[in-house]
């Protein structure tokens, strides 16, 4: 239960919003509010878990913070706001946040989470300007990363050295004053495989553990999604703060399930481990004199000498076999998804033998890991740069070493039969020359999520304007896992649905008979665009998309401004350029652009949808989702196609009214509304907008 206080500073605290930007109350607004407030406060709750729908223009921004920060900063938790990109980062941090530190009356700080990738790494400054007389690393990179080392980083990495000696640089990539490149970027940088942590020699002027530190005492953190689970993933607590000190509000909370399976899939490539492994044995031998000398173990040297010629020599029978087994399927995309996740006998039997090869060369890498680390222990802090280094390269082993022999062990096994949580497993001849690529994936999210967040987390506020489909929170919670005992609520959006007139012209063709439907929209278009400046096309095909943009070259007034032409944001701002000069325009996209693109206005009046959304379960994780269901006598198509398709939907028309006074049509080329069974469940599910149904 909420104490009075609290439910006080959250009213006082919205009401000084209102008053001071001089806003008008919003319905939906003060019932985000109330739900989080009361599923964050309640500590009878066995998971405090808010899950909020709220419709475009209810503010749900100033709603979450308003109502989870006084309880977060109570109950001393950190409060973590999580978006799904990078724009809606910068919009909380520069835009949305200040403003409502400048008028709630609410104190807070605010710092923004980034990974150890966005900072510059002093080790690796340290050791390329020392030359020769830096301690050995295993090369981490192609050859020709290392000549533009050479010849192009080093004036850059003395300049940022320069910089953090001065105090004119915090470290942070992002604010340096020269644009940086990938490679550039990883040349100075590293991952957690490559990080020495807290017993680098630079770890107290570390520019990542300065800024980790910091958000420990942050009451708000602007993250990300796939920094949030990437910590996650790490056991939680090592970017971030530990979960059971957070309550997390997943903004765009739609994307939560998709980015989670990303962030937990394996990959292996069989020529880059080989690779790799080469260039660790080379190291070693380069160095074993060194190394041995310090240690005094050359019998533990040479079992990891033999354990990585070993592993090379499996690893390439099995690269083998698998480029010879992709020949045979003869098939166009080079790719390969395993039937329930059941890999090949043979291949099964050759990822045991790699399985049990990488714990024991894992079980020596630990052990040579820790005679350094006692070696380290026992030398002067200014005679420590040679044995870090050497930990920093057993870290770098391990890491890539686990990643191997959970893929493996993957491989080995098999999920149980009608399981309801399957691994999907692949594999893929890569194009680049790394020979084949071999991944596995959980086909779902939800045991993930509730093991590290739903299960963990002192609070959770997920939100989005779509999160509910077909009238329903059943498809997000099979996906995410999210208990039923969470609270649920969908507001509705205070801008006017019945403004947008829905309409489904009367066609011939069908979605099904690509030609035809295409040719039929070629037609029909231009009229139904006639005398309306800004136009968005939304297609599902690209073939599609690109047929009819052909087809109308020279027909349409408008200037047809198509997806992958351009940059996104470029598209963008010469569509609004065109509409300010009084230039009718017309954006022709994908997926993309049904989701996240504010066109409000005179810049988008009208949407026209080339057919229903239905994803076509391409993707080897989907297929694998589908493939289960049928399994278990279950309907793939009405359980993942349809809920999905109606989430699009609502999505892609969601792009015509952007504010209170925005009118216009949305037009679906497609019958199947009205002619499937399925369809009425769709219409149903939609906004109340003005139907205009052709018969």
């Amino acid at each position: 239960m909420l104490s009075d206080k609290l439910k006080t500073e959250i009213k006082n605290a919205y009401q000084a919003l209102i008053d001071n930007r001089e806003l008008s109350p919003r319905w939906g607004q003060r019932q985000m509010i109330a739900e989080v407030a009361n599923a964050l406060g309640d500590a009878d709750a066995l998971e405090a878990i808010a899950v909020v729908e709220a419709g475009t223009g209810t503010g749900k921004t100033i709603a979450y913070t308003v109502a989870a920060l006084p309880i977060a900063r109570a109950r001393d938790k950190t409060l973590v706001i999580a978006s799904a990109t990078v724009a809606l980062q910068e919009q909380l941090i520069y835009r949305d946040l200040p403003d409502i530190l400048a008028h709630s009356g609410l104190s807070f700080s605010v710092q923004l989470a980034k990974g150890r990738g966005r900072y510059v790494c002093l080790h690796k400054l340290d050791n390329h300007l020392a030359g020769s007389a830096a301690p050995a690393l295993i090369p981490l990179y192609p050859d020709e990363l290392a000549e533009l080392a050479v010849e192009q980083l080093g004036p850059m990495m003395e300049s940022m050295l320069g910089a953090l000696a001065n105090n004119s640089w915090d470290g942070d990539l992002d604010s340096w004053p020269a644009a940086l490149d990938t490679p550039m970027r990883m040349a100075v940088t590293s991952d957690h495989a490559q990080c020495g942590g807290r017993r680098c020699t630079f770890v107290n002027q570390c520019s990542f553990f300065k800024a980790r530190d910091g958000l420990q005492e942050a009451d708000v953190v602007v993250a990300n999604h796939n920094l949030v689970l990437a910590d996650l993933k790490l056991g939680g607590g090592v970017i971030l703060p530990a979960p059971e000190d957070c309550i997390f509000i997943f903004d765009e909370g739609h994307q939560l399930a998709d980015k989670c399976l990303d962030q937990f899939t394996l990959m292996v490539r069989s020529n880059g481990t080989r690779q790799a492994l080469r260039e660790t044995a080379q190291w070693l031998s380069d160095q074993r004199e060194a190394i041995d000398d310090k240690l005094s173990q050359q019998s533990l040297l040479e079992l990891l000498e033999t354990s990585l010629t070993d592993l090379e020599q499996i690893t390439l029978d099995v690269g083998l076999w698998a480029e010879e087994y992709l020949l045979q399927l003869a098939v166009e995309s080079n790719e390969t998804r395993f039937e329930y996740g059941v890999v090949p006998s043979e291949l099964r039997t050759a990822a045991h033998d790699l399985a049990v090869a990488w714990q024991k060369h894992i079980d020596l890498v630990r052990r040579f890991e820790a005679s350094l680390d006692s070696c380290r222990e026992e030398l002067e802090l200014d005679q420590r740069d040679e044995v870090e280094a050497w930990l920093l390269n057993a870290k770098s082993m391990l890491t890539r070493a686990d990643t191997q022999l959970a893929l493996w062990e993957s491989y080995s096994g098999a999920d149980a039969p009608n399981t309801e949580e399957p691994w999907a497993r692949w594999m893929r001849g890569s194009p680049s020359g790394s020979g084949v690529e071999f991944f596995a994936s959980p086909v779902l999210a939800r045991d993930l999520l509730r093991e590290h967040i739903w299960s963990r987390a002192a609070g959770v506020v997920v939100t989005s304007a779509t999160l509910s489909s077909l009238g329903t929170f059943d498809r997000l919670q099979a996906m995410t896992g999210l208990p039923k005992e969470a609270r649920y609520k969908r507001v509705e959006s205070p801008f006017d649905p019945s403004r947008a007139v829905f309409a489904i012209p009367t066609l011939q063709a069908e979605p099904g008979d690509s030609e035809a439907h295409t040719l039929e929209i070629i037609e029909r278009l231009p009229e139904l665009v006639s005398g309306q400046q800004g136009i968005l096309v939304l297609f599902s095909s690209r073939r599609q998309m690109e047929a009819v943009c052909e087809g109308l070259v020279g027909v349409l007034p408008h200037e047809c401004l198509v997806q992958n032409t351009m940059s996104k944001s470029a598209l963008l701002e010469r569509h609004r350029a065109n509409i300010d000069a009084g230039r009718a325009s017309a954006i022709f996209g994908l997926a993309s652009f049904a989701e996240g693109v504010d066109l409000p206005g005179a810049y988008c009046d009208h949407v026209v949808i080339a057919k229903l959304p239905f994803s076509v379960p391409d993707s080897p994780r989907e297929a694998a989702h589908a493939e289960l269901l049928e399994s278990l006598g279950r309907n793939a198509f009405m359980e993942i196609s349809v809920p999905d398709a109606a989430l699009k939907l609502v999505q892609a028309s969601g792009r015509l009214l952007r504010s209170e006074a925005d009118a216009g049509r949305i037009t679906l080329l497609d019958r199947r509304l009205q002619t499937k069974r399925y369809g009425r469940a769709i219409l149903d599910s939609l906004p109340r907008y003005t139907f205009e149904l052709g018969n």
